[in-house]
């Protein structure tokens, strides 16, 4: 007698050569008529490269599309972003005309841009830990920041 209970749905058991097969199948028609677009191929390939396993994750704690009290009648204001991971606070405002920032404590770092498909944008922080670029992201964009310590990352936003 066996110690194999099966509850009779085929869950249980791995798939059998014949779902092995319909599955090659599908996905062979799948790449025919619904192949995947080369841009979001890129994109997909072009996140992974980007990935940094040594960076810190930086958590947005500040946006003011969804934090800020709308005002009634002004006019449509940049938007705020705040990122922290640990002692390290990137304030961003996102304009029609680019990107101003600034990393506290001040600190001399490097800022990428990453824009998805379009090569990164990289700025150079000042004395006081100010930067700008003038690179407007459209679409999903993240920041990279590279400072004599460590790495950080924002994660991806949409504009």
């Amino acid at each position: 007698m066996s110690d194999d209970i099966s509850d009779g749905t085929g869950f249980d058991e791995g798939p059998g050569a014949d779902e092995e097969l319909l599955e090659e199948e599908l996905r062979q028609a799948a790449s025919l008529l619904d192949p995947v677009p080369p841009a979001l191929l890129q994109s997909a390939v072009d996140a992974f490269a980007l990935r940094d396993l040594e960076a810190r994750v930086a958590e947005l704690t500040f946006d003011s599309l969804v934090d800020a009290i709308p005002v009634r009648g002004a006019a449509a204001a940049p938007r705020m972003l705040t990122f922290s991971a640990g002692e390290v606070t990137l304030d961003v405002e996102v304009t029609g005309e680019g990107l101003i920032g600034q990393v506290l404590p001040p600190a001399p770092a490097r800022v990428e841009i990453l824009t998805g498909p379009r090569p990164a944008t990289t700025a150079t922080t000042d004395d006081m830990g100010r930067f700008t670029a003038t690179v407007t992201p459209s679409g999903p964009f993240a920041l990279r920041l590279h400072t004599p310590d460590e790495v950080v990352m924002t994660e991806w936003l949409l504009t």
